[in-house]
């Protein structure tokens, strides 16, 4: 067997949000001696997936190990790649992703959210810089996230959310850990309930990769003129995320 790495993120035209991907698995503790590539599912022009199975494969590798560098395992991202790599027989949506030419055998990691050890810690930080004194008590912390319309895909969001907000909530002790997603529109209506109701104070995390549109643009937009606390700060750059990488190279090559 002649081992090979490949982690795969979704992409964009910003090349900052590139370049926090790249650090975050130079930052990661990979196996040594074995080659590895960090590729993207569309955009970024000679590092698309099939590019570095192409790369990898001419290095002799036999088996391909493949980390989905994607915050949930909702996104239907996670599962068409799955399927175009043969990970999977088929996909669970009708996608347009054609199957990748791989000859080597494929063992498919997890995202994230699946054991959210790191996400966890790294939202309890960002949170924690967000109270500024208020109580916990008095606080509802909001967790926001991209989610979907398709109920299978939209299941598994809500449950990526759930375990993050049950490992927060055991150790914090929040007035209430609650979550919005974008995909159905949940978060103005979950913010406007807990003021109207409360006389808690709403801290609103984003649970993305790394920021731009969506934490920039769609969720202040989203938040409307609700009240609420919200900094925009998404998981990268932390090295809790390289520590995630470093842990799910290791687990999925146990699989083996």
């Amino acid at each position: 067997m002649r081992p090979g790495i490949l982690i795969i993120s979704h992409g964009s035209r910003d090349a900052a949000w590139v370049s926090l991907v790249d650090e975050a698995v130079e930052h990661a503790k990979l196996p040594e001696g074995i080659p590895a590539e960090v590729v993207f599912l569309e955009i970024v022009e000679g590092r698309l997936i099939q590019d570095g199975i192409d790369r990898l494969e001419a290095k002799g590798v036999t088996d391909l190990f493949v980390i989905p560098f994607f915050v949930s395992d909702g996104s239907t991202h996670v599962d068409e790649i799955a399927y175009a790599l043969g990970a999977k027989a088929a996909a669970s949506f009708d996608t347009d992703l054609q199957p990748f030419r791989v000859q080597a055998r494929v063992w498919f990691g997890e995202p994230m959210d699946v054991d959210p050890i790191e996400m966890s810690q790294i939202v309890m930080e960002r949170s924690r810089e967000l109270l500024r004194g208020r109580k916990l008590e008095e606080t509802v912390l909001m967790l926001v996230a991209h989610g979907s319309d398709h109920p299978l895909f939209y299941d598994r969001w809500v449950g990526g959310l759930q375990r993050v907000a049950v490992r927060i909530q055991r150790e914090m002790n929040y007035a209430a850990v609650d979550t919005g997603l974008l995909l159905p529109e949940q978060l103005y209506d979950k913010i406007i309930k807990w003021q109207t109701e409360t006389d808690y104070t709403v801290m609103v995390v984003p649970l993305f990769l790394s920021s731009g549109y969506f934490t920039n643009r769609v969720i202040p937009n989203r938040i409307g003129q609700a009240v609420c606390v919200y900094d925009g700060q998404a998981l990268l750059p932390h090295p809790l995320v390289s520590r995630w990488l470093s842990r799910q190279v290791h687990q999925v090559m146990q699989r083996r």
